[in-house]
């Protein structure tokens, strides 16, 4: 388990800025001290208390190396929202945004470590608790679907849904009760269900122990469901 926000020590730099990321209390960071909404992606004052105990703690503040950062962490995160929203490049990021390549570079760092996957999961958490469920899923559901892939698309990366007449990709994805993602896996669109599906629930049983029963459509039989009670101790149900 990565060492989080929560967890770091309290203090600040010597000139205390309005913003409370830890690049701007310990690091560089000397931007954006007041910080205001520009973009309807950006998180309000609310949506960054509930987020901020959740983030990394860098390296650097942890004694393992590297410099203090100079860009504020809540900007690199607006960075994100804003260009998973939009759909854009990272080259395109709006100049008021850090530089793109130190916004890619966090990303890319975050997620090659594990942590854009564990910060999903703890605040997947938070959102069942608040809800009135246990942090952990103790059911869930299973299903794709097949997306129409753009020309640029390799022809090693797509396949053909005969099923859905679909040339492109397929999208498995396991969510718990409430909607929440609990995992997701893409592959060429003439992969079966049944043999994704037994790859992507063994990486959630791996992951979620809690978890017992998993609703999945006519899809998803035969041999599945034997491989599900055997291997992964999960308990199939047929719906729709």
């Amino acid at each position: 388990m990565s060492q989080f926000y929560a967890l770091a020590a309290a203090g600040s730099s010597p000139a205390t800025p309005s913003c409370d990321c830890l690049a701007h209390r310990f690091g560089n960071a000397t931007d954006n001290g007041t910080h205001e909404r520009r973009y309807p992606t950006d998180m309000t004052d609310a949506q960054w208390a509930a987020i901020r105990p959740l983030l990394p703690v860098p390296g650097w503040l942890q004694g393992r190396g590297g410099q203090p950062e100079a860009y504020c962490h809540r900007a690199i995160l607006d960075a994100v929202h804003y260009l998973v929203d939009n759909g854009t490049k990272w080259r395109a990021l709006p100049a008021d945004f850090p530089p793109w390549d130190r916004v890619y570079a966090f990303f890319r760092r975050w997620r090659d470590h594990g942590l854009v996957t564990e910060f999903h999961d703890r605040l997947r958490g938070k959102v069942r608790e608040k809800a009135g469920r246990d942090p952990e899923p103790s059911a869930g559901v299973i299903d794709s679907q097949s997306v129409k892939a753009d020309a640029v698309v390799g022809s090693d990366s797509r396949g053909f849904d005969g099923g859905k007449l679909i040339n492109g990709r397929k999208r498995h994805a396991v969510v718990d009760t409430l909607g929440l993602l609990l995992a997701v896996m893409v592959t060429p669109a003439d992969t079966g269900d049944r043999t994704a599906a037994q790859t992507l629930l063994a990486q959630v049983a791996d992951a979620h122990h809690r978890l017992e029963l998993v609703w999945a459509d006519g899809g998803y039989t035969g041999s599945l469901i034997t491989h599900c009670l055997t291997a992964l101790a999960l308990v199939p149900t047929p719906f729709g």
